[in-house]
């Protein structure tokens, strides 16, 4: 079957865009973006974190060297993301979102409650950071079936002709983690000693983790699959249904189109969300306090501008949002990060603020695209696994990279050179090559 025929697949009878979304697809929305909030707060908190995780699990005289280790860890999850979507992406198209969704948002909290509870270098030595990498590697691995069982099961649920808006909705939930956690650990790190914040203060927040997941389990108790992949099921019965060799006989060209695609907003997310944070204070020499404070105004701004970001991308398509987003990355990322290490509070909050504005114009066109683009037959299969190399690749590794080229350049700003030169590289992929508009396709 040609790539080109995405529209032409379990396609259903569209569904009158005048009516009113319903209470069950109301309640879905809850849930995706319940459920994101929770993946990310979980993953979030360890890059909010990283500067106490470096001092207690990997001791070093060079406080740098420490970081840098932190950070390779923060990447170990993303290593497993794409296993964790092979597996959760073919469960979930042979078994259903929801079922899957079930699994991956309790281990994800799981993972993080007992990050919490694991006793520091000092105490056990070597077993400290093996175990820590152990449940980086169990979130890794789940979150690679969340972060795009939510957005799918939304997606297939929501108003044709409000599917952006309703899926930024949902991922703007990601960026509300950084708000919830940043103020939790700055309230817990002000109204304590130093001393009881390092002991166990700062597991409190990885501790809240469990209790949130079993909200989030509620919540999706009260939901069903969609019509769509009902009707995707009741045909996928009477025959052998393979998702896995499907996925990579039919849609080879549209999963490396989304690794590009998804991996610029990968790398923009987690350098605002996981590495601002530390670099400020490494970096910028601002306070934790002071680091928290602006990096949490600008991921509330992100919640907010990036729905708008989806109904633009309602009313003018994906693709023009994708090229106006990185265009827009290419020129500004550079003088955002110069702001952001300025060493003064005001210019880096200006900095991450003037930051979110572009990807959220790029959000208004990808998050939609990446579960757009394939039919729902193999939705979950595709797009978890293109969508976790993406991260995997660009994401996980973006706070990595970016303290390796500061301790190596002596350049502040270098990883805003980094992020201008990918987002470069992607604008000439959506110019120049044959990435599909997915506007208002039904399948």
């Amino acid at each position: 079957m040609s790539t080109n025929s995405i529209d032409l697949q379990a396609r259903p009878a569209p569904m009158n865009q005048s009516a009113r979304p319903s209470g069950m697809q109301y309640r879905v929305l809850a849930g995706g973006s319940v459920g994101q909030f929770i993946e990310f707060y979980d993953f979030t908190l360890y890059g909010l974190s990283a500067v106490v995780i470096s001092q207690l699990f990997f001791p070093d005289s060079n406080p740098v060297t420490a970081l840098l280790a932190t950070f390779a860890t923060f990447g170990v999850a993303f290593l497993v993301r794409p296993l964790g979507g092979l597996f959760f992406g073919a469960l979930g198209d042979r078994i259903g979102r929801r079922r899957v969704l079930y699994i991956t948002l309790l281990s994800i909290g799981t993972a993080t409650a007992l990050m919490g509870l694991l006793p520091p270098y000092a105490s056990i030595g070597f077993w400290a950071p093996v175990l820590l990498v152990l449940c980086r590697m169990i979130q890794g691995f789940s979150a690679g079936g969340e972060s795009v069982g939510a957005p799918a099961f939304v997606f297939e649920h929501a108003p044709v002709n409000r599917r952006g808006f309703w899926l930024n909705i949902t991922l703007a939930a990601t960026a509300l983690p950084s708000v919830v956690g940043g103020t939790l650990i700055l309230v817990l790190s002000q109204s304590m000693a130093a001393e009881s914040f390092m002991a166990w203060g700062w597991r409190i927040p990885f501790l809240l983790a469990l209790p949130l997941a079993f909200f989030g389990l509620w919540i999706r108790s009260r939901t069903e699959e969609s019509d769509a992949f009902k009707q995707v099921m009741a045909k996928s019965a009477t025959k052998e249904f393979s998702p896995l060799r499907e996925t990579f006989r039919d849609n080879k060209v549209r999963m490396l189109q989304v690794i590009f695609v998804m991996g610029l907003t990968a790398m923009g997310f987690y350098f605002l969300s996981g590495y601002f944070v530390p670099y400020v204070q490494t970096t910028g020499d601002l306070s934790r306090e002071q680091s928290l404070l602006a990096n949490a105004a600008a991921m509330m701004l992100y919640a907010l501008l990036l729905p708008i970001g989806g109904l633009l991308g309602d009313r003018f398509g994906r693709k023009p949002m994708l090229i106006a987003g990185s265009l827009a990355l290419a020129v500004l990322a550079v003088p955002c990060f110069m702001l952001v290490t300025s060493g003064s509070l005001a210019l880096a909050l200006a900095g991450q603020l003037l930051f979110v504005v572009p990807l959220c114009i790029y959000g208004g066109g990808c998050y939609t695209f990446f579960v757009e683009i394939f039919t729902t037959r193999t939705r979950f299969t595709s797009a978890a696994i293109s969508y976790n190399v993406a991260y995997a690749v660009f994401g996980g590794t973006a706070p990595f990279i970016g303290a390796a080229l500061v301790a190596q350049t002596g350049v502040s700003s270098a990883p805003g050179f980094y992020m201008s030169a990918a987002a470069v590289v992607v604008l000439g992929l959506l110019i120049f090559t044959n990435v599909p508009e997915t506007h208002r396709q039904v399948h």
